[in-house]
């Protein structure tokens, strides 16, 4: 094959796939019953992965519980002034960039996501219910920098993790639900919020705010201990799998990086990966990408603010943030198991795009209560963008395995400046209107639009390169193909 090829689709065991997979025709082997196995692994697979919803739910939570907090007391007691309430929601994204190549390059090298990703998550667990005991900008901004160093671990790390088991034609699904988490944690974490921060004020002594860090931080380390027990590892490292099981989890990702890819090798050291990954311009494209497209989101942390322009009090405020979200989660669903079925992933990602730009106009045409509150449900939707992006991210970086961990996690480090940037879009004084801020949200999205695009003509090139070298070969099999 081309360089183009096998720049995007060399395959080869990492370290932990060294194991021998036989060149066998399943059906005839198990006497037609490929199908029944095949469901079964993926209905194993499926249960344990759900933990990384669970996970994905606190790891949200954890990280925006400073957003409620803010409106009931926490920017009082701590004496925080100006841009100092801006700068603790920012500066937990520089230790969440900082952490999370050499974290899942880390992940790759030991093979054993069960147990790395509960232990960090126990960590930051530790460290947001620390941050109820803080009594000055300098403590909370210390434990708000940590916080995202570990949290760093989980996100690249459960992408890369279900990128070894599922296929092309079945990792969008696995990621919308796996996003869900995300939109659920703005759903329930206000929920959750409200309620404690209406009945727990003064409780042993302690304002409200701190309780919302004591409670979910230890429950944050109450699931890390259970994921330790759920979660699945690599396939060839995964003890409850049964031999017939991992040969044909080993067998469904050769067959979907394309065909004869199972032949090649991962050369090199340990680093080859990350060369790989940074020598090829592709992932610089999608990580500048990331950062327009999570600007155009960053109205996701400030979610509370929003709805609390509608003019109600703050736990109905605070209310008031579930159904926009629970709409999102059904609708990014459906959408990415569509994308799933069409293999196609640019104009469902920019229909998303598009229907959250009318909701951003929205806002800033009107004040009226009613038309603001139904913008909320056409911008939380358009979350199901990004979600769409990473299963594109995928499916363009497949193998070998030591570049696609580095790529998850490099591209993923730059979408972090996308929110730290995104921090500082809706300040105070430009609301309640925020105009200007949703125009920096539709800018977002016309950028997000405009490099798909060229993303998707530049891809389509390399299909038909692709295609031409195989026929000019003789070669009958279709290989990789970039999905669009």
């Amino acid at each position: 094959m081309a360089a183009d090829y096998s720049d995007a689709a060399s395959i080869s065991p990492s370290k932990h796939e060294h194991v021998e997979c036989k060149e066998l025709d399943f059906d005839v082997e198990f006497g037609g019953t490929r199908d029944k196995l095949e469901r079964r692994l993926l209905w194993k697979l499926d249960l344990r992965m759900s933990m990384l919803v669970l996970i994905y739910i606190l790891n949200f939570i954890d990280r925006n519980n400073a957003s409620a907090a803010r409106s009931r007391g926490l920017a009082t007691d701590l004496h925080l002034e100006g841009q100092q309430f801006a700068t603790l929601l920012s500066i937990l994204y520089v230790g969440y960039i900082i952490m999370q190549v050499p974290s899942n390059m880390f992940l790759n090298y030991i093979g054993k996501p069960s147990l790395y990703l509960p232990i960090c998550m126990a960590i930051w667990g530790v460290i947001s219910a620390l941050t109820g005991i803080t009594t000055s900008f300098v403590g909370a901004l210390l434990t708000r920098f940590f916080l995202g160093f570990v949290e760093a671990a989980f996100f690249p790390g459960a992408i890369f993790l279900i990128s070894k088991w599922y296929k092309r034609d079945e990792i969008g699904a696995r990621l919308a639900i796996l996003y869900c988490g995300n939109m659920i944690s703005n759903a329930f974490g206000a929920l959750i919020a409200s309620g404690i921060l209406a009945n727990m004020d003064g409780v042993r002594g302690h304002a409200a705010w701190r309780w919302l860090f004591y409670i979910e931080g230890s429950l944050t380390v109450a699931v890390a201990i259970m994921a330790v027990f759920v979660l699945p590892d690599f396939p060839t490292t995964t003890k409850w799998l049964t031999d017939d099981e991992r040969r044909l989890a080993l067998k469904r990702m050769e067959e979907d990086a394309g065909a004869g890819d199972h032949t090649e090798t991962e050369h090199g050291g340990r680093g080859h990966g990350f060369y790989l990954a940074i020598t090829d311009w592709k992932v610089w494209w999608f990580a500048i990408l990331s950062v327009a497209q999570v600007t155009a989101l960053s109205f996701v942390f400030y979610f509370p603010a929003l709805t609390a322009t509608l003019g109600y009090n703050p736990t109905a405020s605070l209310l008031l943030i579930a159904p926009p979200w629970v709409y999102a989660v059904i609708f990014t669903f459906v959408w990415a198991r569509h994308s799933d079925k069409t293999q196609e992933r640019f104009f469902h990602m920019n229909i998303s795009n598009l229907i959250g730009i009318f909701g951003s106009l929205i806002s800033m045409c009107t004040m009226n209560t009613a038309a603001r509150y139904l913008s909320l449900f056409f911008m939380s939707q358009s979350y199901s963008a990004i979600i769409l992006m990473t299963a594109w991210i995928s499916s363009t970086f497949p193998r070998p395995p030591s570049k696609r961990a580095v790529c998850f996690s490099l591209i993923n480090a730059f979408q972090q400046l996308g929110n730290v940037s995104g921090s500082y879009v809706w300040p105070l004084n430009w609301g309640p209107s925020y105009r200007y801020s949703y125009a920096i949200v539709i800018a977002g999205n016309v950028t997000a639009i405009t490099m798909t695009w060229i993303l998707r003509q530049h891809l389509k090139t390399l299909n038909k390169k692709l295609e031409n070298e195989e026929q000019e070969q003789g070669i009958k099999e279709k290989g990789f193909r970039y999905v669009l």
